[in-house]
Protein backbone atom coordinates (compact mmCIF):
# COMPACT_ATOMS: atom_id res chain seq x y z
CA UNK A 1 0.00 0.00 0.00
CA UNK A 2 1.21 3.58 -0.64
CA UNK A 3 1.03 6.41 1.97
CA UNK A 4 0.44 10.08 1.42
CA UNK A 5 3.58 11.62 -0.10
CA UNK A 6 5.36 8.11 -1.65
CA UNK A 7 6.50 8.16 -5.15
CA UNK A 8 3.96 5.86 -7.39
CA UNK A 9 4.88 4.20 -11.01
CA UNK A 10 1.76 4.50 -13.48
CA UNK A 11 1.05 1.36 -14.40
CA UNK A 12 -1.07 2.44 -17.52
CA UNK A 13 -0.92 4.62 -20.22
CA UNK A 14 -3.01 7.84 -19.75
CA UNK A 15 -2.84 9.50 -23.30
CA UNK A 16 -5.44 12.33 -22.00
CA UNK A 17 -3.12 13.76 -19.43
CA UNK A 18 -0.16 12.66 -21.98
CA UNK A 19 1.30 10.39 -19.22
CA UNK A 20 2.69 6.68 -19.93
CA UNK A 21 3.14 3.82 -17.81
CA UNK A 22 6.60 4.14 -16.05
CA UNK A 23 5.97 7.90 -15.12
CA UNK A 24 6.63 8.74 -11.26
CA UNK A 25 3.84 10.42 -9.75
CA UNK A 26 3.79 11.66 -5.76
CA UNK A 27 0.75 10.54 -3.73
CA UNK A 28 -1.01 13.69 -2.77
CA UNK A 29 -4.15 11.69 -0.87
CA UNK A 30 -4.86 8.04 -0.43
CA UNK A 31 -8.73 6.91 -0.90
CA UNK A 32 -10.72 4.13 1.25
CA UNK A 33 -7.77 2.51 2.93
CA UNK A 34 -5.76 2.38 -0.54
CA UNK A 35 -8.50 1.58 -2.78
CA UNK A 36 -7.42 4.45 -4.65
CA UNK A 37 -4.85 7.76 -4.82
CA UNK A 38 -4.72 10.75 -6.24
CA UNK A 39 -0.99 11.51 -7.61
CA UNK A 40 0.58 14.85 -8.96
CA UNK A 41 2.86 14.16 -11.46
CA UNK A 42 5.48 16.79 -12.51
CA UNK A 43 8.17 17.79 -14.89
CA UNK A 44 11.80 18.05 -13.26
CA UNK A 45 11.27 21.48 -13.58
CA UNK A 46 8.78 21.47 -10.66
CA UNK A 47 5.75 21.79 -13.08
CA UNK A 48 2.23 19.78 -12.36
CA UNK A 49 1.47 17.75 -15.59
CA UNK A 50 -1.54 16.46 -14.07
CA UNK A 51 -3.17 15.44 -10.50
CA UNK A 52 -5.23 12.18 -11.07
CA UNK A 53 -7.35 10.21 -8.60
CA UNK A 54 -6.56 6.33 -10.04
CA UNK A 55 -7.47 2.98 -8.89
CA UNK A 56 -4.78 0.89 -6.47
CA UNK A 57 -4.44 -1.56 -9.48
CA UNK A 58 -2.84 1.52 -12.27
CA UNK A 59 0.18 2.65 -9.58
CA UNK A 60 2.64 0.77 -7.80
CA UNK A 61 5.53 1.88 -5.40
CA UNK A 62 8.26 2.75 -6.66
CA UNK A 63 11.15 -0.04 -5.99
CA UNK A 64 14.59 0.80 -4.48
CA UNK A 65 16.76 -1.20 -7.10
CA UNK A 66 15.12 0.60 -9.87
CA UNK A 67 16.57 3.64 -11.77
CA UNK A 68 14.59 6.67 -13.04
CA UNK A 69 14.72 7.00 -16.79
CA UNK A 70 13.95 10.87 -18.41
CA UNK A 71 11.50 11.39 -20.80
CA UNK A 72 10.36 14.67 -22.71
CA UNK A 73 7.10 15.58 -22.23
CA UNK A 74 4.60 15.41 -24.78
CA UNK A 75 3.09 18.17 -26.23
CA UNK A 76 -0.93 18.11 -26.85
CA UNK A 77 -2.16 17.60 -30.63
CA UNK A 78 -3.41 20.73 -32.01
Amino acid sequence: MLAELDRAVLLVDLPQQRLTAGDIGTVVMVHAGGQGYTVEFLTLGGETIAVETLAAIQVRPVRPDEIAHVRQRARAST
